[in-house]
């Protein structure tokens, strides 16, 4: 039996806090206390190579700023990230930093609005090679676009044109295409396919399984659509306020989902099959995040909140095999 090996990426009780306040100035003539925006309070997960880590929620529960601190976009408030065994924002600031970001790149949520509409593909997608060093041959650089167009289904003779002259699907192709220019082994994807059709949608979600087998990629996946993540993921966390509620396998999570939060997204989901039920829609209101809720933040919404709920945080514990933050579900009243 083999050893198990440490996992890829490692994310340990990181956090982002944002100061959203009103200028200083206004702050003291109109008397008004700092404003502070808790993106990210204290998330932990790990990744093992060659899998998928799916992060799912509502809007505006913090996936994307997650996103942005894993790429080195943001720094955290406090915890840490650990690629392949590094700290990986200490890196980031040194001079080896450039050889941890080719290792790890992201895919952006707009094929409109992440492709320079000036540049042609070719120097789109051979940017990152320029950059790095990689390629320095012209000649060198055109086979390289034209082979890194190929492996996302596109014409080699695309290099000539300009972003415009693209489908969403097609695009979403070509950021695939640059991210994938450095060779990584880790790539971000922040709700990479919320933009396109659904038919699209399948193509490019199955381009990057074909990616993910032929390289060996590791994916943190970001979407809010549960549908998707099945198809894509080995492993869902689905978050809440910032917070991780559940943390567990693909299929247990979607056989027997353990939070209330959890149950209500898929309660939500249309099933082929159940024609005659009525869908649940998902009930209440996402809170303020600027005020939320005392004790575990999900409680206004919740049909098993009790006093410990509006009173206690709860901790993300081992709960039969499943990581949940939930005082119902630890004490068998879900």
């Amino acid at each position: 039996m083999s050893t198990p090996h440490a996992p890829l990426v490692q994310v340990t009780d990181i956090a982002k806090t944002f100061d959203v306040s009103v200028p200083w100035l206004n702050r003291v003539i109109e008397r008004k206390p700092r404003v502070l925006l808790h993106a990210v309070d204290g998330v932990s997960f790990e990744i093992e190579q060659g899998k998928t880590l799916a992060l799912v929620g509502e809007s505006g529960c913090g996936k994307s700023t997650v996103a942005r601190l894993l790429v080195g976009l943001y720094e955290p408030s406090r915890g840490d990230v650990k690629f392949d065994g590094q700290d990986a924002h200490a890196a980031f600031k040194t001079p080896q930093g450039r050889a941890l970001r080719r290792r790890i790149q992201m895919i952006f949520q707009d094929p409109y609005a992440s492709l320079n509409p000036r540049w042609t593909v070719e120097g789109i997608v051979g940017e990152p090679l320029s950059e790095h060093g990689l390629v320095t041959d012209k000649a060198e650089l055109r086979n390289c676009v034209e082979g890194l167009l190929q492996s996302v289904g596109l014409s080699p003779l695309d290099r000539v044109k300009y972003p415009h002259q693209f489908s969403g699907g097609q695009r979403q192709r070509i950021s695939i295409a640059r991210a994938l220019a450095t060779q990584p082994e880790f790539l971000v994807c922040d709700e990479p396919t919320s933009a396109l059709d659904v038919s699209v949608q399948a193509q490019v979600l199955n381009i990057m399984k074909d990616l993910q087998r032929e390289r060996g990629l590791t994916y943190l996946f970001i979407s809010h659509n549960l549908a998707v993540v099945r198809h894509v993921s080995d492993q869902v966390g689905v978050m809440y306020l910032g917070r991780l509620v559940e943390l567990a396998d693909k299929y247990t999570l979607f056989a027997e989902p353990r939070h209330p939060y959890t149950r209500m997204l898929l309660d939500a989901i249309p099933k082929m099959h159940d024609t005659g039920h009525a869908r649940t829609p998902v009930q209440g209101e996402v809170p303020n995040p600027l005020n939320p809720p005392t004790g575990c933040t999900f409680h206004p919404r919740c049909p098993h909140a009790n006093a410990r709920c509006k009173a206690e945080r709860p901790a993300l514990l081992m709960l039969g095999g499943v990581k949940v933050a939930c005082h119902a579900v630890e004490e068998g009243r879900v």
